[in-house]
This record gives C-alpha cells, structure tokens and sequence, in this order.
C-alpha cells in the first residue's frame, strides 16, 4: 500500500467517523430535546458563547472537529440561528489563524497544528482569482489547515480575506444545520453526497493548480 493510498483511506475513516458522531448528535438532541431546550433557553447567552467559543477553537487548535454539534444547536435554537452562530464561530477562530501565521509563521503555528495540515491545504491556493478561489475552499474546507495556508503561503488582503471567508463559510453551515434537523436516512444521504462532491470539487482544485505550476516550469 502506497502513500497516497494510506491518505485515501485515512480520510475516508475520519468521514465516517464525522458522520457517524453528526447521526449520535442528532439522535441525542431528539432523545432529550425538552430537556436541552430547557437548559439552553434558561442559559441562553452563556450556551451561545460556549458554542461559538467551540468552534472558535476548531479552527485555531485542529483537528478538533465541531461539525457533531451543529444537530444539536439545530434542534435547540433552530437551524437558522445553527448556522449564522456556526459562522460567526468559524470567522472568529479563522482571523485569529490567519492573523497568527501571517505574524509569527511556522514557529508558532507548529504548536498549534500539524504543519502537514497547512502545507496540504497549501496545495489547494491558486495564484490568481484569489477572492472566488477562497469563497470555493470555504465551502469545502471550513477548517484544517487553511486559514493558516492562507496566511502563510498567499497575498490576499486582510478585508479581501474575511469577507470571502464569511461567504463562502454560509452555504456549507446552513447546509448542514438544516440537515441536523432531517431523519437519520436523509443525514446519511446528505452528508455522504457533500462529502462526495467535496472531495471532486476539491481534487478538481488541485489538478487545476499543478497543471498550472507545471505549465510555469516549462
């Protein structure tokens, strides 16, 4: 077994297991909703900080995983609200990744994340069309290593970075916010179909950029 066979199938156990613990999430949120809503809605404030704080923290120390959550945010505040808190969380923990590495670079950011995260991400940053190219690799990678990539290895304006981080962070959480609230059948329908078209959208991206680069060397 080859390398990139090994990464393959690494991958695709950390997709199963993501979709394995998105269904147990949901499946206890309709399990004990009364009971969550009740605490939720008597703690409100403080349930919305901690929540936004967790995925604040996916982004920044990876590989935590925040997308198990979302069903039960959907089902406790609505998915709405699901995802406009999962953005507002995202964009939080994506600044202060972005920031960091520009600033300090890989010394620091080695502490904080795999630097094999980053540099694969890296792969996936083209050199032109920056804007699109990052509200695209929203969609697909919310978190790992990108933000830190972005900060690193590309010129993308601070304000230009953001706002096409907001953008493109919208699809993918209310997509999945809404699907925290669907049938196990529709979930496991659902998230496997995204991961699916993640993974094109995302191999279709690396394709595109080392044809680039190899037409650059010639």
């Amino acid at each position: 077994m080859n390398k990139k066979q090994k990464e393959v199938i690494k991958a695709g156990l950390a997709v199963g297991f993501i979709i394995a613990l998105f269904i147990l999430s949901s499946y206890i949120a309709n399990l004990y909703i009364d009971e969550l809503k009740d605490f939720a809605f008597s703690n409100y404030k403080t349930g919305v900080l901690v929540y936004i704080f967790i995925f604040t923290l996916s982004i920044v120390i990876a590989p935590i995983s925040s997308l198990p959550l979302i069903p039960l945010a959907s089902n406790v505040w609505g998915w709405q609200l699901a995802a406009i808190y999962s953005v507002v969380g995202w964009t939080i923990g994506d600044i202060i990744a972005f920031l960091l590495s520009r600033k300090y670079g890989k010394p620091l950011i080695k502490k904080l994340i795999s630097l094999k995260e980053v540099e694969r991400a890296e792969k996936f940053i083209p050199e032109h069309h920056i804007f699109i190219s990052v509200v695209l690799l929203r969609m697909t990678l919310p978190s790992d290593g990108l933000s830190y990539a972005l900060g690193l290895f590309s010129n993308i304006k601070f304000k230009t970075y953001v706002l096409a981080t907001i953008i493109g962070s919208l699809p993918f959480a209310f997509v999945f916010a809404y699907l925290g609230t669907l049938s196990v059948k529709w979930q496991i329908l659902g998230l496997t179909v995204s991961f699916i078209l993640v993974g094109i959208i995302l191999y279709t991206g690396y394709r595109i950029k080392k044809k680039a680069i190899d037409k650059n060397k010639k």
